[in-house]
């Protein structure tokens, strides 16, 4: 009886300094937007962690998910930086060990792992390490298996993979009807844009989760201006077929009749067109930049349709 109650005060400190430690954590970047976050892991080994967490396994994940959170963040602001976004994985890791039905967790650091430079790591095998450990943690949810399709439709290019992964997460209870579509379509055509469209727009039926939603709307704006940009890209061509060189302009082939009004992308930014190579891009300031690399069917070359 006395050691529990000696045991009290430790527990009420230790509780304090980490629910203390949270706003503080998370008001850290607007405090100090112009300076690097430090990348302190503070417990390096989730065994480690779960064992010191005084059995505040949660409130312990919630830390380490804001830190991945500020982490990746603050790489994404200092593009270019040698270690940015080292410690995105270790955090992710470590939040997901302590809490492992962490769904949220899972499937934000599944797209902020797989997100390609300067704007994320480029790691989509890390997305694929982590999500494979949700579904190990969870084997009935198919969210799970869908997100797993997805990166390793849209990011590894093993259509093989994707294809399985959304047959397998049809098989769970509770998954919906267009999950056998998806492995169906992905095995047959994938490394399209119309099989791109159709998991983009899989993703924006999401019910549960706003940001994904969103997030899939945008990916849906994107492939909308890499269709318009290759109708562009034909344009030029044709015009130079027809005698026409550089300085390429969009005012010089409004006047000689190739258009008939400035080309802007979904979101209204004015295109930009290269005036010695005629090469056509987002505009300065899109908010659809960058896009992503376009995917390779099986022969390895890109298809566009």
């Amino acid at each position: 009886m006395r050691r529990d109650a000696a045991r009290w005060p430790w527990l009420l400190g230790a509780l304090t300094l980490l629910a203390g430690a949270l706003p503080l954590q998370a008001g850290s970047l607007a405090h100090r937007p112009d300076r690097a976050l430090p990348a302190v892991l503070y417990l390096q080994s989730p065994a480690v962690a779960r064992r010191v967490s005084l059995s505040f396994d949660s409130l312990m994940a919630d830390l380490y998910w804001i830190r991945a959170l500020q982490h990746f963040g603050a790489s994404r602001l200092q593009q270019g930086a040698p270690s940015g976004f080292a410690d995105l994985y270790p955090f992710l890791d470590l939040a997901t060990s302590l809490d492992q039905r962490f769904t949220v967790a899972y499937r934000f650091g599944a797209i902020f792992l797989s997100e390609p430079p300067p704007g994320g790591p480029g790691r989509p095998d890390l997305a694929v390490r982590l999500l494979e450990k949700g579904i190990a943690s969870q084997p009935d949810r198919w969210q799970y298996w869908q997100d797993l399709g997805f990166v390793h439709y849209w990011w590894t290019g093993r259509y093989d993979k994707a294809a399985e992964a959304f047959s397998k997460g049809a098989d769970t209870v509770g998954a919906p009807w267009w999950m056998k579509s998806l492995a169906a379509v992905t095995l047959a055509e994938g490394g399209d844009r119309q099989t791109s469209r159709l998991l983009w727009k899989a993703l924006a039926q999401t019910n549960d989760n706003d940001w994904l939603r969103k997030d899939a709307q945008r990916r849906l704006l994107q492939l909308d201006a890499m269709d318009q940009m290759d109708a562009l890209t034909t344009m030029v061509g044709s015009a130079r077929q027809r005698g026409m060189q550089a300085p390429w302009s969009w005012a010089a082939l409004f006047a000689r009749g190739w258009l008939r009004q400035l080309p802007v992308d979904p979101t209204g930014t004015p295109y930009e067109l290269d005036l010695t190579s005629g090469v056509v891009r987002l505009g300065r300031g899109s908010s659809l930049a960058p896009l992503p690399v376009e995917p390779r069917s099986r022969a390895g070359v890109a298809v566009s349709r």
